[in-house]
């Protein structure tokens, strides 16, 4: 039951948030200090929130839902992240710092033309935008169910606090209340953890009943690409999608221009693939954890017919001591507004110089455009919260599609700007359509419910790498053909 004290615990937790938000806009002067904290954050405070902007209220809940119904085998994706490292770190953080810019997609101009930089930043926008909507829904709809509360009240509030503090502090209050939400996040889990271990015999006997249940099992080195459980999966295909968000996202080279050099970048990078790591060792075991609590050590019952996903909500409400429950529900606030903060406040910088074009020199005009722009994006975010509420498919299925169609062409339009020479503006543009077609033959369009031509050959950790491999493929035949057909 969520009683005053929690009530108590969370509203102060918000209003901590909105503290920092103020404290940290005392020094942007500029939209410089505004969207970059003038090049000069702290790499440690930059790499605990690149963790933050990643693992989103999804992980809170959806990694122990996911173990809870099956298992481990999921922490293989930290085998790709663990490769995307190295490739980030050599090959984009490098370009990224060395080129003077203020955006990622601003190379593209250099590169290419002002058209096709405006392409990637609007496919970007779209992305960002629906996987927004996605990541402040999700853990509304469980917020509300805790609170007793109509979700759309859930829906407004968590992303007011967010919107408001983003509008004051840009980049310096992102970065700080991340590092102040991930305290809040990882402890949220790792109280959770003690808590049921504590309860069924100590650690040592919750980690033998989790392994007789088969919740531990964690390796699957078979090559079976229509499972995303398996090591060519998890381990070669997911690798492409972690490059992809850690080497094209504003939201992550944003940040890694925030620091004052390559070297400083770089840690940051590594921290928060370290990070991700340890946390999603922690709520992998959360999910473990509760299916020892429940179904092994039979500590508390269900409610007949709950499914995966409601476990860890109802042991919040139902087995937390008074206000550790608001600490909890705190925490899932504090996951979902550093997804929404981090994306508005990328998108807001993404908007006035990849879209509109304006330049950095502009004094207190650009200032204030950019704030007008995170409150822009932030109410579209709340829009798309509302939309994906209404509908009746997946909401998994259209995200990962959306993550799929926008990033794989995305990583191929900066690896063809890095590697591949005299590839014209127009290739790049028709690549990039093919690219995304690519992703229909193999997906369909889940929103539309239209059935792929070749489904089931490949799992979802897939998509990002065809869609790649599908762009770059049809710009470099193009440019042989135009070669070719000259030269005659």
């Amino acid at each position: 039951m969520f009683t005053v004290i929690d009530w108590i615990v969370l509203v102060a937790y918000l209003l901590v948030s909105l503290f920092i938000g103020l404290w940290v806009s005392r020094g942007n002067k500029n939209l410089k200090e505004y969207m970059l904290g003038g090049g000069s954050m702290p790499w440690v405070a930059v790499g605990i929130s690149l963790i933050a902007t990643s693992v989103s209220a999804t992980t809170f809940l959806g990694a122990p839902a996911d173990v809870y119904g099956d298992n481990m085998t999921f922490l293989m994706f930290q085998i790709g992240a663990f490769l995307s490292i190295f490739v980030v770190g050599f090959v984009f953080i490098p370009r990224f710092r060395n080129a003077g810019i203020n955006s990622a997609y601003e190379l593209f101009e250099v590169r290419y033309s002002r058209g096709v930089r405006r392409l990637a930043a609007v496919f970007y926008c779209l992305h960002l935008l629906l996987r927004t909507g996605i990541l402040l829904y999700a853990p509304s709809l469980v917020l509300a169910q805790i609170l007793h509360v109509d979700l759309r009240y859930a829906i407004i509030v968590s992303a007011a606090v967010a919107i408001f503090y983003t509008w004051f502090g840009g980049i310096k209050a992102v970065i700080w209340t991340d590092v102040m939400q991930f305290i809040v996040f990882f402890g949220g889990g790792a109280l959770v953890l003690i808590l049921i271990a504590n309860s069924v015999g100590g650690f040592g006997e919750m980690a033998a009943m989790a392994s007789e249940a088969g919740k531990t099992k964690w390796w699957d080195a078979s090559f079976d690409i229509s499972n995303a459980r398996t090591l060519i999966s998890a381990g070669f295909a997911y690798a492409i999608l972690e490059i992809a968000i850690r080497g094209c996202d504003q939201q992550f080279v944003q940040r890694y221009l925030s620091c004052k050099d390559v070297k400083a970048a770089n840690r940051s990078s590594v921290l928060s693939m370290v990070l991700g790591v340890i946390v999603s060792i922690l709520f992998y075991w959360v999910g473990a954890a509760l299916y020892v609590y429940y179904q092994m050590a039979k500590a508390a019952p269900l409610p007949e017919g709950i499914g995966q996903n409601d476990v860890f909500p109802h042991f919040i409400v139902n087995g937390l001591p008074v206000g550790i429950t608001g600490l909890i529900v705190a925490a899932i606030c504090a996951a979902a507004m550093s997804s929404l903060s981090g994306a508005i406040n990328s998108l807001s910088n993404t908007m006035e110089k990849d879209i509109l074009g304006f330049k950095e020199d502009e004094g207190m005009g650009g200032l204030k455009r950019a704030k007008l722009w995170t409150v822009f994006w932030g109410v579209l975010g709340v829009f798309g919260a509302l939309f994906a509420a209404t509908q009746q498919g997946s909401l998994l299925k259209n995200a990962l599609f959306f993550t799929g169609l926008f990033t794989g062409p995305l990583l191929g339009m900066f690896l063809l700007a890095f590697f591949i020479k005299n590839v014209r503006p127009w290739a790049v543009v028709v690549s990039v359509l093919c690219g995304m077609g690519s992703l229909v033959l193999v997906q369909g369009i889940p929103v539309f419910s239209v059935p792929a031509v070749l489904g089931g050959i490949f799992s979802w950790p897939w998509m990002p790498f065809i869609s790649m491999s599908t762009t770059i493929i049809v710009a470099v035949l193009i440019s042989l053909v135009t070669k070719l057909v000259s030269k005659k």
